[in-house]
């Protein structure tokens, strides 16, 4: 049969089909935070060397809390009782309920009901916290009640002195140091449009975050174990956030193994931008089906 202009379209739609399913479409890839390309394995392989790891996550990925459930997974077949888990996602004051839930006094509808739970708990926290409570490990609520938090925003870190000290026990220890000219805290004023002389409670907010976390994980630190820590990339992107104060409270040199996400367009390497965020990278294509 002689070949028209359809059958050459057709081929050609044939073709470009069968070149597409050919292709990879890796859902992530990890990297070093030089650029190399590492691997899920190695990230498993390092952490024992250090007593924490802060695990920079994006609220919404679905990638960066799957691989927060398997390596926790995994370490627990290494630590057992010695691994802790602990996250930026559950307040201070919530201790009690996660206690009193892992003890069976309660019920976990009672949980739902009374903790401050985001609103992707079920997909994306519940797993971490389930898996802590059915091996019989702490679950530490790390970060600090948002309420206090806000007036921090409002009056600085002079407004918590007025509080009780029940309040305060939700707290790290007042007043925290504080580095404003850490380039995190200079990046939030910039990207808020803020004065630089202007509006300093604004950044001191996300450091009472950062100090308030670093606070519970010393506090909870197993003294041959490791800590498994939750959050926001941005709380530990680049060696700061937990990380400073971590190094601040600590009287002690800490060995802290860091992670970040970060989305791209492309997984293949490492875009230039997010070189250093932490010792391992986890990129994710920019499409990425979001959690919320």
């Amino acid at each position: 049969m002689p070949f028209n202009k359809q059958t050459l379209t057709l081929v050609g739609v044939l073709l470009f089909l069968f070149s597409a399913k050919g292709q990879d479409k890796p859902a992530y890839q990890i990297f070093l935070r030089d650029g190399t390309p590492s691997s899920y394995q190695d990230m498993l392989n390092k952490a024992p060397e250090n007593h924490i790891v802060l695990f920079g996550e994006l609220h919404n990925n679905p990638i960066a809390h799957w691989l927060q459930f398997e390596l926790s997974k995994d370490l627990h077949v290494y630590y057992d009782s010695l691994l802790v888990l602990g996250a930026e996602m559950f307040e201070a004051d919530d201790q009690i309920l996660i206690d009193e839930y892992f003890a069976g006094k309660i019920l976990e509808r009672h949980f739902k009901a009374e903790a401050k739970l985001w609103n992707n708990y079920d997909t994306d926290y519940r797993p971490l916290l389930e898996l802590a409570r059915e091996n019989n490990l702490y679950f530490i609520a790390t970060n600090i009640p948002r309420r206090y938090a806000a007036m921090v925003h409002r009056g600085g870190f002079e407004a918590l002195e007025s509080l009780s000290d029940q309040a305060k026990q939700y707290i790290a220890q007042l007043p925290p140091p504080y580095d404003p000219e850490l380039p995190g805290y200079k990046a939030m004023m910039e990207m808020a449009g803020l004065p630089a002389h202007g509006s300093e409670n604004f950044p001191k907010a996300q450091a009472i975050k950062d100090a308030t976390m670093a606070y519970f994980i010393l506090k909870y630190l197993p003294e041959s174990g490791i800590f498994m820590h939750f959050n926001g990339a941005y709380h530990s992107n680049n060696d700061e956030g937990i990380q400073w104060y971590l190094n601040q409270y600590s009287e002690q040199p800490l060995f802290i193994m860091t992670i970040s996400t970060v989305e791209q367009d492309s997984v293949e390497k490492l875009d230039e931008a997010n070189h250093g965020l932490a010792d391992f990278i986890i990129a994710v294509p920019s499409g990425m089906t979001k959690t919320y």
